[in-house]
């Protein structure tokens, strides 16, 4: 409690995704990230296999979470990927049922993010996030990200003000957050949630000399921006 009364202001919990080197998982652990992804999707231009995943997640200190990605897998690849990196947190980003992630969770013993694709423009309204989250009531959170062709946001923002307003669920914000725009997003639905955290990837990749992005390739300093933008969210107005 601060002055002995006051509520401490609360802490975003921040995932950095895609990692595929060693000194980007180093960088990214020194700004002060909560968790780093990494993706068990081969046809994702930031995939990584399992046993490089596992060497990754080795630098990691304590209490920084790995996280891994993965796309309709089968209960058996995922338990035996997350095996291979003592801690893990699954993702499952495909189409997979609750039946499939508690299944591929090992019944429970993995914990486990649930993502939510939410349609650009107007239609995010259309979206029930009440009862996805009841559907998958067994995620340690739900994640949130823009519905594009294809399994991940590519980038894009949903519009977040057309998410309800009280869900009984721990979200993750997720899909086109930048250092620009991500003390917005949590101020905004931060008291629509449980807790809010936020998860970026391409936000803080580097960029090639002609301006286009490097994929799996993060920058240092927009990790650090990032991260600043985020905990200035955390400060009360």
């Amino acid at each position: 409690m601060k002055n002995g009364s006051e509520p401490m202001p609360p802490r975003t919990r921040i995932k950095i995704c895609g990692l595929t080197r060693e000194e980007d998982v180093d960088a990214a652990v020194a700004a002060g990230v909560d968790a780093l992804g990494f993706v068990l999707y081969a046809p994702s231009p930031r995939a990584v296999t399992a046993l490089r995943a596992a060497q990754l997640a080795r630098r990691l200190p304590p209490f920084v979470t790995p996280v891994l990605l993965f796309v309709n897998a089968s209960p058996l690849d995922v338990i035996a990927a997350c095996a291979l990196v003592p801690g893990a947190t699954a993702q499952f980003h495909g189409d997979e049922s609750p039946e499939q992630c508690w299944a591929a969770s090992d019944f429970g013993r993995i914990p486990y993010l649930r993502a939510a694709r939410i349609p650009l423009g107007p239609n995010a309204r259309a979206f029930d996030l009440v009862e996805y989250a009841s559907r998958y009531s067994q995620a340690q959170a739900i994640l949130l990200d823009a519905h594009v062709e294809g399994y991940g946001g590519g980038g894009h923002a949903f519009n977040w003000s057309l998410l309800p307003p009280n869900v009984a669920a721990h979200l993750v914000l997720s899909g086109g957050l930048t250092p620009a725009n991500v003390t917005d997003g949590v101020r905004l639905l931060r008291p629509r949630c449980r807790s809010l955290a936020v998860d970026v990837s391409s936000g803080v990749e580097a960029s090639a000399p002609n301006g286009s992005p490097l994929k799996g390739i993060k920058d240092a300093a927009k990790m650090k921006q990032f991260i600043a933008a985020v905990r200035a969210a955390d400060v009360p107005l």
